[in-house]
């Protein structure tokens, strides 16, 4: 896989997640949620910390508003590290899987530092209120945006069996997480590179092989 064809990739997944964004930004109050189906839900949410919605500040004797600008610089840094991961697979000619699992990976992380950097300066708050794209009256500032989630999957929707040790009575729903295309993005690049990791590195791994063979 080229490079032109590694960043119309990127690019499509990039426009589709900012598409997205910029809709539930301006179309849904935070918290309000739309029925698809039974199984799925638009539902908007924003996201101020790491994965499932983690902040610095529950870990780190640090500030909410400190722990947000590590965040963000820390993500700035790791794109620097996966642009540079997909441009050296790319010019030493790595297989086709790999490329496509570290373009989607790359597009993915793009998507959501987008938010973090920008949306606090284009976007006013959500609350009790549709926000407005490029306000006089931004919720925070560069750096300091929050990521936007909505899609919603609640697969299992029900109520743990009285019976049950501990949780009887309690409910429980399965697919609980919000995310959003970029997230998609990240996780599906993942998951290629772990269920096609001997295809992903086809070439590192005959190399490996030759070697040993003629040792």
């Amino acid at each position: 896989m080229n490079l032109k064809k590694s960043i119309a990739l990127i690019f499509i997944i990039l426009l589709i997640d900012q598409i997205s964004k910029v809709y539930i930004k301006t179309h849904f109050i935070l918290g309000e949620s739309v029925d698809v189906f039974n199984w799925f839900k638009i539902l908007f949410i924003e996201n101020e910390g790491a994965a499932w919605g983690t902040k610095l500040s529950d870990i780190l004797p640090i500030s909410d508003s400190a722990g947000k600008l590590v965040l963000t610089i820390f993500r700035l840094f790791a794109i620097a590290g996966i642009g540079y991961w997909l441009w050296d697979s790319i010019r030493k000619e790595a297989s086709k899987t790999l490329v496509i699992a570290v373009s989607l990976i790359f597009a993915g992380a793009i998507g959501n530092i987008v938010d973090s950097l920008f949306y606090g300066l284009l976007f006013n708050d959500s609350y009790n209120t549709v926000a407005t794209l490029f306000t006089n009256d931004p919720y925070g500032g560069l750096f300091y945006g929050k990521v936007v989630d909505m899609l919603y999957f609640p697969l299992i929707d029900t109520t743990w069996p009285e019976w049950v040790p501990m949780v009887g009575g309690n409910s429980f729903r399965f697919f609980e997480p919000v995310f959003n295309i970029a997230d998609t993005a990240i996780s599906t690049g993942v998951g290629i590179l772990i269920v096609f990791n001997k295809k992903a590195f086809a070439k590192k791994n005959e190399e490996v092989e030759e070697t040993d063979q003629n040792v």
